[in-house]
C-alpha cells in the first residue's frame, strides 16, 4: 500500500472515530431539557460549533493563515480534550447504570434506564469536565525544570563536566506559538548549558505559521557555547521534513540526520533520523551499528532518537546516553497507562545494562493544549567524570 493510500486510510479512520465519539456525547447532551428554549438551542448550537471547529480550522488554515483560523483551531483543540473527559465520564456512568438496571431485573426492584440521565446530572458532568479542561490548560502553561546527574568513567574535556539542556516535542505552530517559545528560550538560556539538544517534533505540522510569525528569530536566541543540535521527529515528516530542517539550519540549529558530531573533541552527539522516514518518505534510516561504526568508543556518546523504541539496540551498541521524547507520557490522563504499555520507558530516567536513558514528556502539547497528569518540562542533564578510586 502506497503512502498516499495509507494517509487516506488513516484519516478516514480518524474522522470516523471522531464522528462516532461526538455522536455518543451528543446522545447524552440532547437529554438536557432546560426550561428555556433559547438555552436548549444555545447548548446544541455551541456543541456543533466546537465539534466542527478543529477539522474546519485545520483545513482553512492551509489557505487563510489569520487570527480567525487560529482561534478556530485553538477552540477545536480544547474541545479534543473536553471530548475525552465527556466520553470517559459518560461511559463510566453508563456502565454503572447498566449494572443497576440488570440488578433491578434480577431482583425485581425499581430501577433506572441505563441510557438516560437527568438534566441535573448532565450539568454536574459538564461542570466537572470544564474544571478538568481549565486545570489542564493552565497546567500546560507551567513548565518545570527536571535535573538529572550522570557519572561516567570516560574523560570529558576540558574540565570533566558537560551540562546539557534538552527540550523535545515543542510542537511550534498554531497552538504553541511565540509566547511559549520565548519562555522556553529564556528558561534554557538561564541555565547556562554547554550544549542544547532538541529531541524532535520541534514543529507541529506545516511551518507556514512558524515562518509567518518569525519564530526562527526566537530559536536563534538559544545560546550555548558548544552549539544547538536537533534531530527530526515524526511531525517534521508530517509537515515536510526538508523545509523544517532548512528552517532550523537557517536559524543556527545543527540538525543531525543519521550523522554524528564530535563536540569540543570531548563527546559525540549521534543524531538518528526519525523512524517515520520509512513511512512518509520511503527512506530507511541507518541502524545504530552503522551510526557508531566510525566514532571513538573511548569518548562519551549521546544518541538523539526521537521515538524510544527498541532500547536494547542502544545498550547492545555501546551508547552511553540516549535521549528521546515522543510519548508526552500520554499528555492526558489516562493515556499515560497506554504509553507505559507501549514503551519500555514512557517517561523519565533509567539506566539499563550500563546505558543511561532519558525520555522527556516534552515542552509543548499535541492536539489539545492541555496536560492532565504531568507538566511540560525542560531537562537539565549534568554529566561528570567519576573520580578514580
Amino acid at each position: 500500500m502506497t503512502s498516499k493510500y495509507m494517509f487516506i486510510l488513516f484519516f478516514s479512520i480518524v474522522f470516523t472515530v471522531y464522528a462516532l465519539v461526538n455522536y455518543y456525547i451528543y446522545w447524552h447532551l440532547k437529554q438536557w431539557k432546560p426550561n428555556s428554549n433559547w438555552i436548549y438551542w444555545a447548548i446544541h448550537i455551541t456543541f456543533f460549533i466546537v465539534v466542527l471547529a478543529y477539522p474546519i480550522g485545520r483545513i482553512f488554515e492551509r489557505f487563510y493563515l489569520n487570527s480567525l483560523t487560529e482561534f478556530i483551531v485553538k477552540l477545536g483543540s480544547i474541545w479534543l480534550g473536553a471530548m475525552l473527559y465527556f466520553t470517559l465520564t459518560f461511559f463510566a456512568i453508563d456502565i454503572i447504570r447498566f449494572f443497576a438496571f440488570i440488578a433491578g431485573l434480577i431482583f425485581k426492584t425499581p430501577s433506572i434506564s441505563p441510557l438516560l440521565l437527568s438534566s441535573k446530572s448532565l450539568l454536574v458532568v459538564s461542570i466537572s469536565v470544564a474544571s478538568i479542561v481549565l486545570y489542564g490548560f493552565f497546567n500546560a502553561l507551567q513548565p518545570t525544570i527536571k535535573r538529572i546527574e550522570i557519572q561516567t568513567s570516560k574523560h570529558l574535556n576540558p574540565n570533566g563536566r558537560i551540562k546539557l539542556a534538552i527540550a523535545s516535542d515543542i510542537h511550534l505552530g498554531t497552538v504553541i506559538s511565540n509566547g511559549r517559545l520565548s519562555r522556553m528560550v529564556s528558561i534554557i538560556n538561564s541555565q547556562k548549558p554547554d550544549a542544547i539538544l532538541l529531541a524532535g517534533d520541534i514543529f507541529d505540522e506545516d511551518i507556514g505559521l512558524v515562518i509567518k510569525r518569525n519564530m526562527g528569530e526566537l530559536i536563534s536566541k538559544l545560546d550555548a557555547p558548544l552549539g544547538v543540535f536537533a534531530v527530526t521527529g515524526n511531525h517534521e515528516y508530517i509537515g515536510g521534513v526538508n523545509s523544517a530542517v532548512d528552517y532550523l539550519t537557517k536559524h543556527g540549529v545543527q540538525v543531525l540526520r543519521d550523522t554524528s558530531e564530535l563536540v569540543n573533541n570531548s563527546f559525540y552527539i549521534v543524531g538518528r533520523e526519525d523512524r517515520q522516514a520509512k513511512y512518509m518518505a520511503n527512506h530507511f534510516r541507518k541502524s545504530i551499528p552503522e551510526l557508531v561504526s566510525n566514532i571513538d568508543s573511548e569518548k562519551f556518546n549521546i544518541l538523539l532518537d526521537h521515538q524510544p523504541y527498541n532500547l536494547h539496540e542502544a545498550y547492545e551498541n555501546g551508547i552511553d546516553l540516549q535521549i528521546s521524547g515522543h510519548t508526552h507520557h500520554g499528555q492526558l490522563w489516562p493515556f499515560n497507562y497506554i504509553t507505559s504499555a507501549i514503551f519500555q520507558i514512557s517517561y523519565g530516567y533509567q539506566q539499563i545494562n550500563g546505558t543511561h536513558f532519558y525520555v522527556s514528556n516534552g515542552f509543548g502539547t499535541w492536539g489539545p493544549p492541555l496536560r492532565v497528569g504531568n507538566r511540560p518540562e525542560i531537562v537539565i542533564i549534568d554529566i561528570t567524570t567519576s573520580p578514580l578510586i
